[in-house]
């Protein structure tokens, strides 16, 4: 268990409307079986329940920020560092945060049984990291930019390419989970996962920018995503609602 971790416990405050996704968007096709069929009933948490468990950084091991090696050899694909900073409603930083990361390989497949085979599996890469955040929220991750890939939502669907997060709070009932995507993509506006958002503003929220500052010489191009938790620049979230 961490013993660093700041603890926010305040109440919760419903987002902006629009600025989430809803549980159903007909558009999205597997989002109707899921979907609850009645409205949620809101169950207040106990101390306990948002206070802990919570992961430590020894859920961290070393190696876990770099997915472009694995099972001894190198992965196929673009290399880009992933960087940003985990920050509130105020905008100050939230340290000592645990964010996972998974995502499909360079051909836009994921390592999973389940996953279509249009495009052949890399043996060296995994698809998944861990960080903590440092004292001032920041993380890095280095990975493969990942493919787009079809999916059988409708006819010809093609899924922009993505990068899932899953930022761990001060406990288990705080996760919460979001998708990344990258500028310029054209996949974006047929996309109805990324439309599922009504608020225009609150998709921009959801495409990385590209950042010189990480970008390396030769090696890797940048991108920066920050996650807010609360506020008017909250981050659309899978699971928020």
């Amino acid at each position: 268990m961490s013993t660093g971790t700041i603890l926010d416990v305040r109440g919760y405050r419903r987002p902006e409307p629009g600025t989430q996704p809803p549980y159903a968007f007909p558009s999205y096709r597997s989002s109707l079986r899921r979907a609850p069929s009645k409205p949620p009933i809101l169950l207040p948490h106990s101390v306990s329940e948002v206070t802990g468990p919570m992961f430590g950084r020894d859920a961290i091991f070393a190696g876990d920020e770099d997915l472009t090696i694995a099972n001894s050899g190198e992965a196929i694909g673009s290399r880009i560092i992933m960087t940003g900073r985990v920050l509130d409603e105020d905008g100050r930083p939230v340290p000592h945060t645990m964010l996972e990361i998974w995502q499909a390989n360079a051909g836009g497949r994921y390592r999973h049984k389940m996953d279509q085979p249009h495009s052949p599996l890399d043996p060296h890469f995994n698809g998944y990291g861990r960080v903590m955040t440092d004292s001032e929220g920041r993380y890095r991750f280095k990975t493969i930019k990942p493919g787009p890939y079809p999916w059988e939502n409708h006819y010809n669907a093609w899924r922009p390419s993505h990068i899932h997060y899953s930022v761990f709070g001060p406990a288990f009932a705080t996760r919460l989970i979001t998708q990344m995507y990258f500028p310029g993509d054209p996949l974006l506006p047929f996309d109805p996962v990324h439309n599922s958002i009504p608020d225009e503003n609150a998709r921009k929220l959801l495409i990385a920018n590209f950042d010189w500052e990480t970008t390396i010489p030769n090696q890797a191009t940048g991108y920066r995503f920050d996650i807010v938790l609360r506020g008017r620049n909250e981050t659309p979230m899978e699971n928020r609602r």
